[in-house]
């Protein structure tokens, strides 16, 4: 039976690492109470340390009315954190088994009409939702780091998610201001990653070769692809290439050059080699500015240029928003 459309009013964090935190930080900043549940030692110290940090970037972005970073509580036990939740977003380490039993026990002591998010990037919901009492609630909701800025989140539903729960988490990730993609066939990776890991495995093997530092590969896409891509994508850029007559032209002109030889499928093997040479590598591009500043930098860099994204091309652009 489906589940109606409710309002989404309360929400928990399961799990405050890099992901769960900035998901902290952007439900607080759009006015909502939040509960976070994580054993780790220090974690509730961690947390509001990285809500401070991450503040003034929202602060720019815009805070919604009674945005306020004190109405974040963490509880000691998942049973409480989960009790009165209409959402729950999990983001425990991506290890299946650990996933699994997490889950189970969010599972157990939620609401039935909960929604239960995961922010795995590469699991299928099908796989999680094994053995639940209410697997129809359970959802894929992956995002993007920092979270509190980049509006992307991919929802994928599995083979036993009910329709409608996908609907209203729809709803609710367009309501705090993110951009839902519905992924209408689950697949390990989602979209996003699939696409991303491409581009990571092709790097490192540019880098293993000695055709490229790690801040060359950098440099080629900040100055070249990177700047086409955070406004068009991929099949848009390629579009234009085509000339007048567009991708049909492009596709006769370049469509052959896709069986030469010019990028690795499978990743190198990460041997204790690549490995320095990637560190070594962005250790000396950093220099002496630390992780913190270059997050600030970053976090500059992108509020401004969403402004600019959404000036240029305001519309969803492909998003699934039903």
């Amino acid at each position: 039976m489906s589940q109606p459309i409710k309002e989404i009013k309360k929400l928990t964090v399961i799990g405050t690492g890099v992901i769960g935190n900035g998901w902290i930080a952007r439900f607080l900043a759009q006015g909502y109470d939040v509960v976070a549940f994580d054993p780790a030692e220090g974690a509730e110290e961690r947390t509001r340390k990285v809500v401070a940090h991450a503040w003034p970037s929202l602060e720019k972005i815009g805070l919604a009315k009674g945005a306020s970073q004190d109405r974040l509580s963490f509880v000691e036990t998942i049973e409480a954190a989960v009790a009165d939740a209409d959402l729950i977003q999990e983001n425990v380490p991506e290890r299946e088994e650990l996933k699994k039993s997490v889950l189970a026990s969010i599972d157990q002591y939620a609401k039935s009409d909960a929604i239960i998010g995961s922010s795995t990037s590469g699991i299928m919901p099908s796989t999680l939702q094994e053995g639940l009492n209410h697997p129809e609630r359970v959802i894929v909701a992956h995002p993007f780091n920092p979270v509190y800025i980049l509006p992307l989140v991919e929802l994928v539903g599995g083979n036993e998610t009910d329709s409608a729960v996908i609907e209203q988490a729809n709803q609710f990730y367009q309501s705090i201001q993110m951009k839902p993609l519905i992924i209408r066939k689950e697949i390990e990776g989602h979209v996003a990653d699939r696409l991303m890991e491409a581009l990571w495995r092709e790097s490192l093997h540019l880098v293993n070769d000695g055709i490229a530092t790690t801040e060359e590969v950098d440099a080629a896409i900040v100055y070249g692809a990177g700047l086409r891509w955070a406004q068009m994508g991929p099949f848009l850029t390629f579009h234009l290439a085509g000339g007048e007559h567009g991708m049909r032209h492009m596709l006769e002109q370049f469509g052959p050059a896709l069986k030469l030889p010019w990028t690795k499928l499978e990743a190198p093997e990460l041997t204790d080699d690549l490995k320095e040479k990637v560190i070594e590598g962005c250790e000396t591009h950093a220099g002496d500015v630390s992780i913190a500043e270059l997050e600030q930098k970053r976090n500059e860099f992108l509020v401004k240029l969403l402004d600019l994204v959404e000036e240029y091309w305001p519309e969803s652009r492909g998003v699934v928003t039903k």
